[in-house]
């Protein structure tokens, strides 16, 4: 459990006050937050940086003021939240590609029990800005386009499919797992060639009014209706980028090893 000094730094770092009590407007206010403020990023798996799930991916969260994919700052929101009162649940997730759906554990979110269930997800890319409800199959409308939360369907079927404007995103577990189940899963996305989080390099983080994503040394902001896409010149501009767009500091940019360049996210 964290201490209250570890609770402050990380409300600290997400620009959240801390809440009276451990309720739904709460949850709101904290989730938006995080997303507004920890990138969705791979950028140590292109750096030879080992992952962690434990304490020292919430280390990473708020001491070195980054973020990372699902299996860290998931873990990380959920240490905080148990610190602030909620009682939450890790669960397990399937993600949907364009060539079929990704391995099981390939995802990790969270459920927090409230008056009923709730999705809490700042670890997908795509995920809302806000908790969703496994109870209702209809849309829910977020920041970040209309969401449904419903269960699967199908011969051998389990669990929910979540989909963002009608299309699905990922199927996610209703039975809760400890967090070092994920490790062999992990250490698929850290070592196979397949995987995704090797084959592509990202950072990107929502805003009040868009996104701004640097893929490799593609950075596009959008801002409302407004879309800009430039190609960076140069590691120094790469790095600027990384500092002015999401507060990401470092002392070489990252690059995918089969090439020696920064990668290009596809999908």
């Amino acid at each position: 459990m964290l201490n209250d000094a570890q609770i402050d730094a990380y409300l600290a770092r997400i620009g959240a006050a801390r809440p009276q009590r451990a309720d739904l407007e709460s949850l709101r206010l904290l989730q938006e937050r995080h997303c507004l403020t920890v990138p969705f990023e791979n950028l140590d798996y292109h750096l030879d940086v080992p992952i962690h799930m434990d304490l020292k991916a919430l280390e990473k969260v708020v001491d070195q003021r980054r973020g990372g994919g699902c299996y860290e700052v998931n873990p990380s929101f959920a240490q905080l939240l148990r610190a602030l009162g909620y009682r939450v649940d890790v669960l397990p997730g399937q993600v949907y590609r364009p060539d079929g759906p990704g391995p099981y554990l390939g995802h990790l979110a969270l459920r927090v029990h409230l008056d009923e269930p709730w999705l809490v997800d700042v670890g997908f890319g795509r995920n809302s800005r806000a908790p969703l409800r496994f109870s209702d199959p209809g849309p829910q409308a977020d920041a970040h386009g209309s969401y449904q939360v419903v269960r699967a369907e199908g011969e051998g079927a389990w669990g929910h499919d979540v989909l963002l404007n009608g299309k699905p995103l990922y199927r996610v577990d209703e039975r809760p797992m400890e967090i070092a189940d994920f490790a062999p899963t992990l250490w698929w996305w850290r070592t196979s060639p397949d995987s995704p989080f090797l084959q592509d390099l990202f950072c990107s983080l929502p805003t009040e009014d868009g996104r701004v994503t640097l893929k490799g040394d593609r950075l596009t902001v959008v801002s409302g209706e407004e879309r800009t896409t430039e190609e960076l010149a140069g590691d120094e501009e790469v790095l600027a980028a990384y500092r002015k767009y999401f507060g990401i500091e470092l002392d070489r940019v990252p690059r995918r090893p089969e090439t020696g360049r920064p990668g290009i996210q596809t999908g």
